[in-house]
């Protein structure tokens, strides 16, 4: 079991991929600790006796931010805050992302610019390393006021209440110090507000849009290759003296793992009667590379985003000055996941448009796959579904950033609702290993009509493998159980080939 020290350097969006994909124990370095501690001290010096209003801390929220709170209520303002935020709906959020969602709090908060005890971060600590994950639902946050809807539902089980989600068995967090022996933690002024405002809804579903579109990228290339070989391709577009001059950083990186991925094929290297491809073929570089381009730039914002403090107010010790602004507002995720969505749903669909190609009954391939056609419908209908979830890709891609609404009585009058954005992104990732498993179905198939001639020893290794999982289909079968296998070949193993 592998422990990982929080002591507040800078983390990589591939070192949060590695602690939540391995049994990673958290602890807190003893320096964060007691700057956690100091903050925390400074802000009950600060509030001690003295009249001025600070908000969130004791002040009512949103547009009661001018009505003062005695300081024998602020433990309960923090409380109620939590329990009156608690007011999700939709589904539940995905366990994966929740415990981004944990991790990501618990690094935000141990900058110790956010005046939270010490005992309610090792209690965040806690859940993650027991694997404890509170029920959060998808819907309520605008991306705005930081995700609090979410946040509270996060946080509920901190006070004994909510529900958390145990190795997948669902149960009432006041069963929890009966199970582990942890009471409810006390509030204390500007928690509640610290726990709830912040960004973790959003980060959490950012970074893994992040981590699952490099890997779709990566594998798109791989599928894109094969489906070329299979549709009897030229290579010329992949040179590198074609695409350099373009000037794009993505479409030639593209260019080059694509002739990297088809090195040593002997499909690639016959001589061709035709003297161009279709633009789903040829262009892969110039749209594979812009989406390549476009990840690269939601990746620099969120992994600013991670190494954030994002909760409100925030509190400078040091220079004794606490400061309520607005680092909680969802802009910048907003307008990067709405890209992200956009160029992963184009990788998408592009891949339904090389699929079309290969049922065509072109270049001396069979109508939809199969030998016999007319009997067989052959592989006719997977393109349709693929159209299909292309087609809620282009639905899904409306940006969400653009839109606003006014809340909180006018306090809070412009949102990024990048919230929403979160949520159809992670729908877009989904469709698209659906249609990346589609493709891979069809050109696995159809490139078996151009043997006994060999592709690269990248894709044939790839073939082989696909092979244990996905039969070729001889004559019509029941195609939903192979599709099926097909996605969860792509979004589970292809990454291990």
């Amino acid at each position: 079991m592998q422990k990982k020290i929080i002591d507040n350097s800078w983390i990589s969006l591939e070192e949060i991929d590695g602690m939540l994909d391995q049994d990673v124990q958290l602890e807190l370095h003893p320096e964060v600790r007691d700057k956690i501690a100091s903050c925390r001290d400074y802000l009950d010096q600060k509030i001690a006796g003295s009249d001025r209003l600070i908000y969130g801390v004791n002040t009512g929220f949103g547009s009661l931010c001018n009505t003062a709170i005695s300081e024998n209520d602020l433990g309960q303002l923090q409380k109620n805050l939590v329990f009156s935020h608690a007011c999700g709906m939709g589904e539940e959020v995905p366990t994966e992302i929740v415990r981004r969602m944990l991790l990501l709090k618990i690094l935000g908060l141990s900058h110790g610019h956010s005046g939270v005890q010490v005992a309610t971060v090792e209690r965040l600590i806690f859940f993650f390393n027991e694997k404890i994950c509170p029920v959060v639902y998808q819907q309520g946050s605008l991306g705005a006021s930081g995700d609090l809807a979410p946040l509270a539902h996060l946080v509920l089980p901190l006070l004994g209440e909510g529900e958390v989600r145990i190795n997948g068995e669902r149960i009432h967090s006041g069963e929890l110090a009966q199970k582990y022996g942890v009471e409810p933690i006390e509030l204390r002024s500007k928690e509640g507000l610290a726990l709830l405002n912040g960004t973790q809804f959003m980060s959490a579903f950012a970074s893994h849009g992040v981590s699952h579109g490099k890997r779709l990228l990566k594998q798109f290339n791989l599928i894109g290759a094969l489906s070329l070989e299979a549709y009897d391709g030229r290579k010329e577009p992949f040179q590198a003296n074609v695409n350099g001059i373009r000037n794009q950083k993505g479409q030639i990186s593209v260019a080059e793992e694509m002739r990297e991925i088809l090195s040593g094929s002997e499909l690639i290297e016959r001589n061709k009667v035709h003297v161009q491809d279709p633009y789903s073929f040829r262009c892969i570089p110039q749209v594979h590379g812009a989406s390549m381009d476009a990840l690269s730039y939601c990746e620099e914002i969120v992994n600013r985003e991670v190494n954030a403090v994002t909760d409100n107010p925030t509190i400078f010790p040091e220079e004794d000055d606490v400061v309520s602004a607005g680092n909680f507002h969802g802009q910048p995720l907003a307008l990067a996941m709405d890209f992200l969505a956009i160029a992963l749903a184009e990788l998408g669909s592009i891949s339904e448009r090389r699929v079309y190609k290969l049922i065509s009954g072109t270049r001396d391939l069979p109508a939809f796959l199969v030998a016999h056609p007319g009997l067989n419908s052959g592989f006719m209908i997977p393109q349709y579904t693929a159209a299909s979830i292309v087609s809620q890709n282009k639905q899904l891609c409306h940006p969400a950033s653009v839109d606003t609404i006014d809340s909180s009585n006018g306090q809070e009058d412009h949102v990024s609702m990048g919230a929403n954005g979160a949520t159809k992104l992670y729908r877009v990732i989904e469709n698209c290993y659906a249609i990346q498993g589609i493709e891979l179905l069809n050109a696995a198939q159809a490139i078996e009509f151009r043997r006994p001639a060999k592709s690269s020893p990248k894709l044939e290794k790839l073939l082989a493998d696909y092979r244990k999982y996905v039969s070729f289909v001889q004559d019509d079968c029941y195609m939903h159980p192979e599709m099926k296998k097909s996605a969860v070949y792509v979004k589970e193993r292809l990454c291990q080939i």
